[in-house]
C-alpha cells in the first residue's frame, strides 16, 4: 500500500532533524486526551486507522482528514512538526527519524508483508538470471534507493554469500512504479520490483518469472508502524490508547474477514469520504500484511532496519536506542510484552 510512499525517504529524513529542531511544541492540538485526531490520507486506498473509524473501534475518536501524504517520511515527518498528531511509515524511515533527534514514538504496526502483501524481484520467463551471482552487473529497478527494496536486495544477497564489493556491482536504478513493468519488459532493467496491484496486473499479462520476494526472506513481518510525538502521547494517553487498540482490531478484522467482505466495507469507506477519487484499485486489496496479533510491534521490526542503515553508514551504530524507540504499551488488542 505504500511502496510508492517511501520514494523521498533519504531526501526527507534528511531534513528531518532540522524540522524538528525548530518545533519545540510537536505535540499535536496540545489538549489534554484529545477527541480529534489530525492525518493525512493516501487517495484510492483505506488505511487501518480509517477502517477502524468506520468500524467503530476509535469509540468517540474523530479523524479528521487534512490531506494526502505524498511519503511515509513526509508523513511522519508531519506529525513529529505537530502538523497531524500521527503518522505512519516504513520502519526504517521511523528509525531514520529518530536519529536525527525526533522526539517520536512509534505504538503499532499498520503495513507488512504476507503471502498476499509482497514485494517481489522479478525477470523475464527467458531470462538468464537464477541465482544471486547472476545479477553481478545488471540493472534492478525500484521505487527509491536507501529504503525497503534496495534492504532486502542487500539482505538477499548477502544471504548467499556475496561481499559487500560484489553486492555493489549490482546496479541499482529508480524506476517509478507504474513504469517497472514497461521498463523490464523492454529490457532496460534486468530485474523489477512489483507488489500489489501493480505485481498482480504484470502477473495476469505472463511472461514473469519471480527471483524471490521480501516474504521469502523474512516470512510474514510489519513493515511499517504508527507514531506519535512522545509529548503528544504523555499528554493525551488515553487517546492514545483508544487509536492503538482500535487500529490492532482492525487489522485482526481484516486479516479474519473474508476477504469479499473486506473489500466491499473498503469501498464503502472510499464511496462516503467524498474525495474524488477512484475505488477501483481496492478491487486488488488481499491484506495489510500485518500478521501479529493487534498489529503488536516486534523489536525486530526495527532493529534489522537499524543495523542496515548503520552498516551502510546511513546512522551511526548505537545513535538510536530502539527500545525507546516504540511500545506496546496502548494496545489492549496485543498485551503480552512490553
Amino acid at each position: 500500500m505504500h511502496t510508492t510512499s517511501r520514494r523521498t525517504f533519504l531526501a526527507l529524513t534528511g531534513l528531518s532533524a532540522l524540522a524538528v529542531a525548530g518545533c519545540g511544541t510537536a505535540s499535536g492540538s496540545g489538549v489534554r486526551n484529545t477527541r480529534t485526531l489530525r492525518y493525512q490520507g493516501s487517495a484510492g486506498a483505506v488505511s487501518p486507522a480509517e477502517l477502524a473509524a468506520a468500524l467503530g473501534h476509535l469509540e468517540d475518536l474523530e479523524l479528521k482528514w487534512v490531506g494526502n501524504t505524498i511519503s511515509g517520511p513526509q508523513d511522519i515527518q508531519s506529525a513529529a512538526s505537530g502538523q497531524t498528531d500521527f503518522g505512519g511509515a516504513f520502519n526504517g524511515a521511523v528509525v531514520k527519524l529518530a536519529a536525527g533527534k525526533a522526539p517520536i514514538k512509534a505504538v503499532v504496526s499498520y503495513y507488512g508483508a504476507d503471502k498476499h502483501a509482497f514485494n517481489g524481484f522479478y525477470v523475464t520467463e527467458d531470462s538468464p538470471i537464477r541465482s544471486p551471482r547472476d545479477l553481478l552487473g545488471k540493472k534492478v529497478g525500484m521505487n527509491t534507493l536507501g529504503a525497503h527494496h534496495e534492504a532486502m536486495l542487500d539482505i538477499y544477497l548477502k544471504n548467499h554469500g556475496l561481499s559487500r564489493a560484489e553486492s555493489g556491482r549490482v546496479e541499482r536504478i529508480v524506476v517509478p512504479p507504474v513504469n517497472t513493468e514497461q521498463s523490464l519488459r523492454r529490457g532496460q532493467i534486468e530485474v523489477g520490483v512489483l507488489g500489489g496491484i501493480l505485481r498482480d496486473k504484470a502477473l495476469e499479462t505472463g511472461g514473469l518469472r519471480k527471483l524471490f520476494s521480501d516474504y521469502d526472506l523474512r516470512g510474514a513481518f510489519s513493515a511499517g508502524s504508527y507514531v506519535f510525538t512522545k509529548r503528544f502521547i504523555e499528554q493525551n494517553p488515553e487517546t492514545v490508547g483508544i487509536f492503538v487498540t482500535g487500529v490492532g482490531k482492525a487489522l485482526d478484522w481484516s486479516r479474519t474477514t473474508p476477504r469479499d467482505e473486506v473489500v466491499a466495507k473498503l469501498t464503502e469507506i472510499v464511496g462516503k469520504r467524498g474525495r474524488n477519487e477512484s475505488a477501483e484499485p481496492l478491487k486488488y486489496w488481499r491484506s495489510y500484511g500485518v500478521s501479529a496479533p493487534g498489529g503488536r510491534i516486534a523489536a525486530q521490526e526495527l532493529t534489522v532496519w537499524n543495523d542496515w542503515l548503520s552498516d551502510r553508514g546511513d546512522i551511526k551504530a548505537g545513535q538510536v536506542d530502539v527500545d525507546q524507540l516504540y511500545t506496546n504499551e496502548f494496545n489492549a488488542a496485543a498485551t503480552k510484552g512490553r
